[in-house]
């Protein structure tokens, strides 16, 4: 299940975007943007307006200021449909000239039509998921390109749309799985892993222009190199395979030399991610793993189709624990998903007192058209699957709130987002950005007793702590 994300609309401010560089021709066409969905979708994003960037296009801020706009979507649930479409409206009715790209596209209706024509029939053009070559023969269309393309004011790291101090890394595209609740395969394919050296190339580029945390990811972190058998590649003229224990070992060698952080997200527990806790201990390879284990009963886990049971999953995380006691596992769960049982939600509840999650999202299931799970007997009735997921969430603050408290009294190392006048936030190793929890920093009102900066590391002292959050003072 995928957490929705939404950048501002309409577009990536130049002035902000990392490697968005600040000149550009006058003349040069302007290109609006809105992203949606995962960060999945907004790397693809990213890659688009890095290739319209080297060919001379800007990028509007507003409807009003943009030649044409592009739309990437996301369809994974309806909520996910509904603001993809809503979006679509939104620029064909501020500026009228809209190009949509992303997993919506890829999605038809019960009737095998496309979903966005059939809504908006005046959009110029849709495409689906990391589709950059079919987006800029569609711009190229509609909208020509500068005669002079500037490639040389592009940065090696292209645009980011996230802050200067951490970033995205996609490694792979498509998924193997074929979950009964899920319909990205159909959307964005098969898994197809992108050559090592070209991630670690990326990556080092990122560090070099001051990235400070990467956050790698996937639809299976996990499964990185399967579908090339886990060829060897060259890195800095050494081999190295593309497989995701040494990926991961080559991105912590990196951050050690940019002090930077490297995050792992979308891990699936497969049996050699035991290989990557050692890799934790250096400060650099986060002890933090996302990890989607959707349910805990091994029933309802053979209805999704998920390709581990609950007990490995409980043994795993226990086996973790003692390999790096600092560790924290995030994960998602569903609730009231078709069949489900009252003990086997019991069951889901007392797998989460044991496994002691530290950052958990519940979903109530919902059903996704075209997922094979709609077939499935037993659905169970709306208003039982909301109860479920709010026991869940409630069990899931208890837990939340013991384990943040213990921190009290302790000193962490934090990465800086924002500082204000009196309290700055960071972010822990416990802490991705935008789905976990932040740590209220306050500030010395003694002039220059606390110098921070957006992008810096400080150590902080934990005073306090709720179900989500820490606050904390310099240590």
């Amino acid at each position: 299940m995928l957490e929705l994300r939404r950048n501002p609309v309409p577009a990536a401010n130049p002035e902000t975007a990392v490697g968005a560089p600040s000149a550009a021709p006058a003349a040069a066409p302007k290109v609006g943007f809105v992203s949606l969905g995962c960060p999945k979708a907004l790397v693809d994003s990213e890659q688009i307006l890095t290739q319209l960037r080297a060919e001379g296009y800007q990028t509007a801020k507003s409807y009003a200021g943009a030649d044409l706009v592009i739309v990437n979507t996301c369809g994974f649930i309806d909520a996910a449909v509904q603001e993809s479409l809503d979006a679509i409206g939104e620029a064909l009715a501020e500026n009228g000239k809209v190009i949509v790209t992303g997993c919506l596209g890829a999605k038809k209706d019960a009737a095998g039509d496309d979903i966005i024509t059939k809504v908006h029939p005046k959009v110029l053009a849709v495409t689906g998921p990391h589709a950059m070559a079919e987006v800029m023969e569609s711009v190229h269309l509609h909208l020509p390109k500068p005669h002079d393309p500037f490639i040389d004011l592009m940065p090696d790291h292209g645009v980011k749309l996230t802050p200067k101090h951490y970033a995205y890394l996609k490694i792979s595209e498509g998924c193997n799985h074929r979950c009964s609740f899920c319909i990205i395969p159909s959307m964005r394919g098969d898994l197809v892993s992108r050559p090592i050296h070209e991630v670690l190339i990326e990556a080092e580029n990122l560090f070099k222009a001051g990235v400070k945390e990467l956050l790698v990811i996937s639809q299976d972190t996990s499964a990185y190199g399967v579908d090339v058998k886990f060829r060897t590649g060259f890195w800095n003229g050494r081999p190295i395979k593309t497989h995701m224990t040494q990926l991961t070992e080559a991105l912590g060698q990196l951050a050690r030399q940019y002090d930077a952080w490297v995050r792992l997200h979308y891990v699936y527990p497969y049996p050699h991610v035991d290989q990557v806790i050692p890799l934790m201990g250096d400060g650099h390879v986060l002890p933090y793993l996302d990890i989607p284990m959707q349910h805990a009963h091994p029933d309802v886990l053979k209805r999704m189709k998920r390709p581990a049971s609950g007990e490995k999953n409980l043994d795993r995380i226990l086996a973790w624990r003692k390999m790096n006691p600092d560790l924290t596992i995030r994960s998602t769960f569903i609730a009231g998903f078709p069949g489900e049982t009252e003990a086997e939600f019991e069951y889901l509840l007392d797998f989460l007192r044991e496994a002691q999650i530290d950052r958990l999202g519940c979903f109530a299931y919902s059903p996704v058209e075209g997922a094979t799970a709609n077939e499935l007997a037993n659905p169970v009735p709306q208003e039982v699957r909301e109860e479920r997921r709010a026991r869940v969430m409630l069990l899931q603050e208890e837990i939340s709130l013991k384990r943040l408290q213990a921190k009290v009294g302790k000193t962490i190392r934090v990465l800086v987002d924002e500082v204000g006048p009196r309290e700055a936030i960071g972010r822990s190793s416990a802490d991705a950005p935008e789905i976990d929890g932040v740590v209220h920093i306050k500030r010395s009102l003694v002039p220059g007793k606390s110098k921070l900066a957006v992008g810096q590391f400080a150590d902080v002292v934990v005073t306090k702590a709720d179900a989500h959050d820490l606050w904390a003072t310099l240590a």
